[in-house]
């Protein structure tokens, strides 16, 4: 939402719509983190239907382990699942936590704040490099010593079509770019490893050689454009 939208409703159903100035979804779920009301929220797209006796069962999951993060299962219109899921619940990695999605997160607001955790605004929908944030957010979890669990509990139903589902064109430059800000001066064999596995969704042996050989970085965010500054003007 922006300033002056005509969309932007005045009130729904006792909910507070929260304008958040410049693009780009890292924005608006950081935004969410700053205004959220309650200790658990979960995020989610427009075109998504939660499915609410699964997400409190999420909610259970944080509450009973002290996970900050539950990412959850979505399905399709039709009830498929939109991926390969686990069976049981278990502990993220950085390697297991690439194909997380945002529709699929119930983070613990408390242990996010306390930790000083954003989305990488430099990445996701409308950013320069356009997908990758839940994962680069989930690795700053990790990093920061918070657990992150898989569970086999459905919070939401998703359309078949994601942007994390699009693998042509610049999208091989946006997960190249992703892996080097995860794994760093060993992003390289890790690049490779994962060119080698998605070589039929990438479609030609040219594109798996420019996954694996990319090693370009994000510029650094100016600081005159992130949310967090426009949030809080002037120094801090």
């Amino acid at each position: 939402m922006r300033p002056g939208d005509p969309d932007v409703p005045a009130d729904v159903a006792g909910e507070r719509p929260v304008v958040v100035p410049g693009r780009g979804v890292a924005r608006s779920r950081n935004a969410a983190i700053d205004h959220a009301g309650r200790r658990y929220l979960l995020f989610c797209d427009d075109d998504v239907t939660v499915d609410l006796p699964g997400v409190l069962a999420a909610v259970d999951h944080l509450r009973e382990t002290g996970a900050a993060l539950a990412l959850g299962r979505a399905t399709n219109p039709a009830g498929r699942f939109r991926k390969r899921y686990a069976r049981r619940a278990r502990r993220l990695t950085l390697f297991s936590s690439a194909k997380a999605a945002t529709y699929e997160m119930l983070v613990d607001v408390d242990q996010v704040r306390a930790a000083g955790l954003r989305f990488d605004e430099r990445f996701g929908a409308g950013a320069q490099h356009h997908l990758g944030d839940e994962y680069l957010f989930v690795a700053a979890m990790l990093r920061a010593g918070l657990r992150a669990d898989a569970v086999p509990i459905t919070v939401a139903v998703h359309p078949a079509e994601s942007s994390g589902s699009r693998w042509g064109g610049s999208d091989v430059r946006a997960r190249a770019v992703v892996l080097n800000e995860v794994f760093g001066r060993w992003a390289a064999p890790v690049r490779l490893a994962f060119a080698v596995r998605a070589a039929r969704r990438l479609g030609s042996l040219r594109a798996v050689a420019a996954l694996a050989g990319d090693g370009t970085r994000a510029e650094p965010l100016s600081r005159a454009t992130s949310s967090d500054a426009l949030s809080h003007p002037g120094p801090r």
